[in-house]
């Protein structure tokens, strides 16, 4: 392998690893502002129970934390693509791309979310470093 293969597999590694982390991060903080009453207040508005408000702020943020660390990066990210798509459809009923109740971010987080799911998490990732642990230490 030549040093410039190896640099290419390094930078693919860093380029996953950041975007596990925005994502990651996009979802912890977009949950932040569910667990307030007032998007349980505003769940019947759209169609769903009140009392779906901890369960969908929970499928943000538990994704959003395993996707920075990288443990279970393809199941959170095919939990966020399940959310972007109810974002898209049900929330925003895919009126517009721009504009006012535009999808074009819920399109970019679907997309890489699919993108994780696909790929996974590359090599820098906790996953990863669990798989390098000597068998006797486990």
């Amino acid at each position: 392998m030549t040093t410039a293969e190896i640099r290419e597999k390094f930078l693919n590694d860093i380029v996953f690893m950041g975007l596990r982390s925005t994502i990651g991060v996009i979802f912890i903080l977009h949950s932040i502002g569910k667990f307030s009453p007032g998007f349980a207040e505003n769940l019947p508005n759209m169609g769903l129970p009140a009392e779906m408000a901890i369960p969908i702020a929970l499928a943000e943020l538990v994704p959003g934390i395993l996707l920075i660390i990288g443990v279970l990066s393809r199941l959170s990210a095919s939990l966020i693509s399940i959310i972007m798509l109810g974002a898209i459809f049900m929330v925003k009923g895919a009126s517009a791309i721009t504009g006012k109740g535009g999808v074009e971010l819920d399109l970019i987080l679907l997309a890489s979310a699919l993108v994780i799911m696909i790929a996974g998490p590359g090599r820098i990732s906790l996953a990863q470093a669990i798989k390098k642990i000597p068998r006797c230490l486990h």
